[in-house]
């Protein structure tokens, strides 16, 4: 009698992990222009994965969209500017709070004794509107930790996203954002 694989739980360790948006700036006087850096502070989810089930891998995101901070140096006083925009003209984080990824797919192929190639689709819901995304990540797995890093790139207008846009249109921010990320999982302890 064959038993099948155990699939082991991994819950994102937001305190380790790292997740970035980049910003592009275009426009006539984009040389000139700042090509923003966002943090998402704020974040939780978990993955499920197992290498001899690879099929049977799953990642959840759940990500406070008010949580998200320029990390570039400047003024207080610009920053603050900065981030209001993005939360009440950009994002509209009082009608969409959260951002949210569901997996519904994942392949996955072995790349060395505990490493993996994985591309994940699923579904991005983000201001309000849901999407097919696709993710491409390596993942190692190191004893009860899952180590996960890669990028992908969102276009804003496929969200309803209208790209900031300042000087009456001399300097805005370009459509595509890059998204990379290094996030950490710790396996959780099955307790039934």
């Amino acid at each position: 009698m064959t038993t099948s694989p155990t699939v082991a739980v991994y819950a994102i360790d937001p305190g380790i992990s790292r997740f970035i948006v980049r910003a592009f700036a275009g426009g006539m006087f984009s040389a000139f222009g700042h090509n923003p850096t966002v943090a998402i502070r704020e974040f939780e989810g978990e993955a499920r994965f197992s290498p001899d089930a690879l099929d049977e891998a799953r990642l959840v995101i759940r990500i406070k969209a008010s949580s998200l901070a320029i990390t570039d140096s400047m003024s207080d006083k610009d920053r603050r500017e900065l981030e209001l925009t993005l939360n009440q003209d950009v994002l509209e984080t009082s009608r969409y709070p959260e951002i949210d990824f569901l997996s519904t797919k994942v392949s996955a192929s072995k790349a060395g004794e505990g490493q993996f190639f994985v591309t994940v689709v699923g579904t991005l819901t983000l201001h309000g509107v849901s999407n097919t995304q696709a993710v491409s990540a390596q993942i190692a797995l190191t004893g009860d930790m899952l180590r996960a890093h890669g990028e992908f790139s969102v276009l804003q207008s496929a969200y309803g996203i209208q790209p900031v846009s300042v000087a009456g249109g001399a300097l805005k921010v370009k459509d595509e954002l890059k998204c990379s990320f290094d996030i950490v999982g710790r396996k959780k302890v099955d307790n039934s």
